[in-house]
């Protein structure tokens, strides 16, 4: 069974967020995708399979964590792609059957992929007691992002705060389905990014993930208002860091970025 690692929203290895992809002739039985997303170890391992042709999809797509299956996965979505494109697999834009309905990816002739994946409906709530206590800072509002991405959105004063935060990790599971997102402006443009975030996803076993996709489907509808602006980047501030083109295009949300295969192997059970 042939497996890789793939550096997603990155053009470098070791940069963006790793995922591990397999592509199967059918899926086995769950225990034993959650075992191999478990061996695999990192924030997300999709699992992918063609389907047959006429249909309103070409592959159907799952991710797991190490300890759960997602309803969205925007990172791991990207590899694979970059997967299917690199290995000669599928040619031209691939349309995956997920939890989440038919998601597309397209490749670009400047090396990116183009995610078109669900706009995440943003509500506006206060900021739950214990969440700035739990963060390590106050934030300015709250928004909740829906079922389907699980998170409550918090925006902090500024990117210094965003970078500084070291949160309570355990304690962070109390607010939202998935977890938290902490952003804020960009506190200079001209660097190549227009706001910051920070993701912390304790309840499916990621402490701090290096770069999500689906967060920027709750991020672009809360930013692009306020910064004048359909189309914007996002720059994760993990240490291994990343960048996320967005395009808001009302109930859908474009995510661009680039992929890098760093290990290819073979699963020897």
């Amino acid at each position: 069974m042939r497996i890789r690692v793939v550096d997603a929203f990155t053009d470098r290895p070791f940069g963006g967020n790793p995922a591990g992809v397999l592509l199967l002739d059918e899926f086995p039985g769950d225990e034993r995708l959650q075992r191999i997303a478990l061996e695999v170890n990192h924030a997300e391992t999709a699992f992918a399979h063609r389907l047959p042709e006429g249909g309103e999809a070409d592959w159907a797509l799952r991710w797991f964590t190490p300890v759960a299956e997602v309803r969205m996965c925007g990172h791991a979505t990207l590899a694979t792609a970059h997967v299917l494109r690199s290995s000669g697999a599928h040619e031209g834009p691939v349309r995956f059957a997920t939890r989440s309905g038919v998601l597309v990816a397209t490749p670009r002739d400047d090396g990116s992929i183009t995610l078109d994946f669900p706009t995440a409906p943003l509500t506006e709530v206060g900021v739950p007691a214990g969440v700035a206590e739990a963060l390590g800072a106050e934030p300015r509002r709250a928004v909740d992002t829906g079922p389907d991405v699980g998170d409550l959105v918090v925006e902090l004063a500024d990117e210094k705060a965003v970078r500084a935060l070291a949160p309570d990790h355990r304690a962070l599971g109390a607010f939202s389905a998935r977890g938290i997102i902490a952003t804020a402006r960009a506190e200079d443009p001209s660097r190549g990014y227009d706001f910051v975030s920070r993701c912390f996803f304790p309840n499916v076993g990621i402490d701090e993930d290096p770069v999500t996709g689906s967060a920027h489907t709750a991020l672009a509808p809360f930013w692009s208002p306020r910064l004048g602006s359909a189309v914007l980047t996002g720059l994760q501030a993990s240490l291994r860091s990343g960048l996320v083109r967005t395009e808001l295009r009302g109930e859908r949300t474009l995510l661009s970025g680039r992929a890098v295969t760093t290990i290819e192997g073979e699963l020897l059970v």
